[in-house]
């Protein structure tokens, strides 16, 4: 069976909010990616049962904790202040058995609070671009998210004429963005900063527990200079 937890929601509060996807009407799954599905140790049951209501936001798993994250950053080159998960629903992190950890994270999941007046929902030729670049550049040796499945509905999605309406399930081994930090550093709220620095710490780099911020500091941009 499939082990979720979801250590954002159970170490980090006030760092995001609760809430449930909103489902489309009549949604169908379209694709899913075998690879990453064996990646994962999901059978091609999982996605003809009755788990494969969690790829429509219409169900959980056991474990799972759906939340909208926080963050602030920039758009356009410019500083844009607060931002935030406006159509994404982390729901949870897959526990492989080898010690793995993956987030499930349901984008075009209906409004949330950081939506900033959008309808929180995804068009389908966009989730189709997201699929195939993410599993692409996967596939070239670049990190990056990977698309999991595609689900579609015919409830429309208005955008600058009215469209399919679709959701992607992205699997990442974190949502943790620079915007992340970014949002409590303007605030001027440095003790929040440094309990986001431990919890990235604790579940990515846990050989650096003992070690000084800055180690930590100079991992990310190695990191973040490789994949440039």
């Amino acid at each position: 069976m499939t082990q979720f937890i979801n250590s954002y929601h159970d170490e980090l509060a006030g760092f995001y909010t609760e809430l449930k996807p909103t489902p489309l009407k009549d949604a169908r799954l379209l694709y899913y990616s075998q690879p990453l599905a064996d990646d994962l140790g999901l059978s091609p049951d999982f996605f003809t049962g009755e788990s494969a209501a969690v790829l429509r936001g219409e169900a959980l798993l056991p474990g799972m904790n759906p939340l909208a994250q926080v963050y602030s950053g920039h758009q356009f080159g410019v500083w844009a202040g607060q931002l935030g998960d406006g159509r994404g629903i982390l729901l949870g992190e897959q526990q492989l058995p080898d010690g793995r950890k993956y987030d499930w994270h349901l984008k075009g999941a209906g409004p949330t609070p950081y939506s900033r007046m959008g309808d929180g929902r995804a068009v389908l030729r966009s989730v189709i671009r997201e699929f195939l670049a993410s599993e692409a550049l996967h596939h070239l040796g670049i990190p990056t998210t990977r698309a999991l499945s595609i689900v579609t509905s015919q409830q429309p999605v208005f955008r600058e004429q009215p469209e399919r309406g679709a959701m992607l399930m992205r699997v990442a081994e974190s949502h943790l963005r620079f915007g992340h930090f970014e949002h409590f550093y303007y605030r001027e709220q440095p003790d929040e900063v440094r309990k986001l620095a431990d919890y990235a710490i604790r579940h990515h780099w846990p050989h650096l527990v003992d070690e000084k911020i800055v180690t930590y500091f100079g991992c990310a941009i190695s990191l973040s200079e490789r994949l440039v």
